[in-house]
């Protein structure tokens, strides 16, 4: 007899979610508990990680806790990592998601604000994969690496300019493909969930003007919402996917076959 719905389960697995006390992050460690797993959640601000991983304990009857951490720093990663090793054991998958996006044309972006992205957004997700795989081989444990790309690895994007946003999605695309093949011989999968336009505090400030050109260039005429986009990374995370790696899930609304 087949289980379908047993394949989908993360029960008796750890979960790290990085940037995950809102958007994205919280539908993904919310759509996890509720799968089963026991859940890390890594932010800049202790306050509030520890707020969510209460919430997120309390609502799914699972363990969680809340550490914080700035994925770009080396020695931040390590120490977060271990804290969590020693509080909730080795992590079985890791979500990245932390990111951060500063739009600007190539002419006219400052450097600083280029370096800070590569920083967040390339930088952050090769420290925190490095570091669940090495502890995950360390102890021959299999493991799943999710990695948050986008539609911007692979088009530019319009009316607004984001050179470096896009370049740092693509490099975490291809970082993705790199990574799997890498780690494929010690039962590591590593894959990409890729975004179009999702309705989150960060797309939900952005002028109206901008917003519906979006809306106009997508067939659905809508935004993603987050547990849409979480749906994507479950599928990832558990083992409905074990002979996927290497693999991208773009969850666009169409908006990337035009």
């Amino acid at each position: 007899m087949v289980d379908a719905v047993g394949r989908f389960s993360l029960r008796g697995k750890l979960a790290v979610i990085t940037g995950g006390t809102s958007g994205i992050g919280r539908a993904v460690a919310e759509h996890f508990a509720s799968a089963g797993a026991d859940v890390a959640v890594i932010s800049r601000h202790r306050e509030d990680c520890e707020q969510v991983a209460s919430e997120i304990a309390g609502a799914y009857g699972v363990r969680a806790g809340g550490f914080a951490c700035d994925v770009a720093d080396e020695t931040g990663v390590e120490r977060a990592l271990d804290a969590i090793v020693t509080a909730l054991g080795t992590p079985n998958v890791l979500f990245n998601n932390a990111g951060i996006n500063i739009n600007g044309g190539a002419l006219d972006l400052d450097f600083g604000d280029w370096k800070r992205m590569m920083a967040v957004n390339v930088d952050g997700v090769f420290l925190m994969a490095r570091a669940v795989a090495r502890r995950l081989i360390a102890k021959g444990l299999p493991g799943s690496i999710v990695n948050m790309a986008s539609i911007s690895a692979s088009i530019v994007n319009l009316p607004q300019r984001q050179t470096a946003y896009n370049t740092s999605k693509a490099a975490v695309l291809h970082m993705t493909r790199t990574l799997a093949v890498e780690w494929v011989e010690h039962g590591i999968r590593v894959n990409a969930v890729s975004p179009g336009y999702v309705w989150t505090e960060m797309n939900q400030v952005v002028p109206r003007e901008i917003a519906d050109f979006w809306m106009r260039a997508t067939p659905y005429h809508r935004f993603a919402t987050t547990d849409e986009i979480a749906s994507a990374a479950l599928y990832f995370a558990s083992d409905a996917s074990t002979y996927t790696s290497g693999s991208e899930l773009i969850v666009d609304g169409c908006f990337t076959c035009l």
